[in-house]
């Protein structure tokens, strides 16, 4: 059983040390929180910690103030040494001393990942290259940005088309990595936008081209996820 250890380094419980706390570990202010802290701003059962395939899993509860992980706001989210979670007034630090110090001297240590060791370490596809493809040319999933968007029976819908699906009955795992994607893909394309001008009738936008460069960056990022999902092995071509 894996643990995990907290140190608290903001709020009314600033310098308490939570260590080796066997997982699954809940965090709020209620008994019952293996992690249990005196902020108001906490929710009862705000968070979760639970280990998934080697890996420490972070889920927020449907909290009433949010989780946040080095400042940014999370649903679920792989938690490594040295990651600070906000909850509340609180911030936690996670991990031991040796812990964080083992992965600074491992950041600076070792180079980046060949990209053969990235390929061999990614999870399975869930949808064959085949068939996203006969979806996409049946469906035609053309994006309308006028049309509204609902959820019905787990399926989300732009005005009457179907939406590519999301991929169901995820690991913890699987799914904080998917989300930590798309959430680094969210902020990336808001950078690269927010500096947007529009003329005074608002009829056209203008985008430097360093932003430009930003959005096409992220488009060719999208489609090496894809190529990566799909066919691993190519990723050297």
């Amino acid at each position: 059983m894996a643990s995990v250890t907290f140190q608290i380094i903001e709020g009314i419980d600033k310098g308490r040390i939570f260590r080796e706390l066997p997982t699954p570990v809940t965090i709020g202010r209620e008994e019952g929180n293996l992690l249990r802290l005196n902020d108001e701003r906490v929710s009862r059962f705000h968070a979760k910690i639970q280990s998934d395939s080697a890996e420490i899993i972070l889920t927020d509860l449907e909290s009433t103030n949010g989780t946040r992980v080095n400042g940014n706001v999370v649903q679920i989210r792989r938690l490594r040494p040295g990651d600070r979670v906000g909850v509340g007034r609180s911030l936690l630090l996670f991990g031991s001393e040796q812990e964080i110090a083992e992965r600074m001297a491992t950041m600076q240590g070792v180079s980046v990942p060949s990209v053969e060791k990235t390929a061999a370490n990614m999870q399975p596809a869930t949808i064959h290259a085949g068939t996203l493809a006969a979806q996409l040319e049946e469906n035609d999933y053309e994006f309308n940005p006028l049309d509204k968007i609902t959820l019905a029976q787990g399926t989300l819908f732009s005005g009457a088309k179907a939406l590519p699906p999301l991929p169901l009955k995820l690991t913890p795992s699987q799914a904080a990595r998917l989300a930590e994607m798309l959430d680094f893909l969210h902020r990336q394309l808001a950078v690269a936008t927010e500096n947007l001008r529009a003329n005074d009738d608002a009829s056209q936008v203008t985008l430097s081209y360093a932003d430009w460069q930003r959005v096409t960056a992220v488009q060719m990022l999208l489609a090496r996820y894809v190529r990566a999902v799909t066919e691993p092995d190519a990723l050297d071509e």
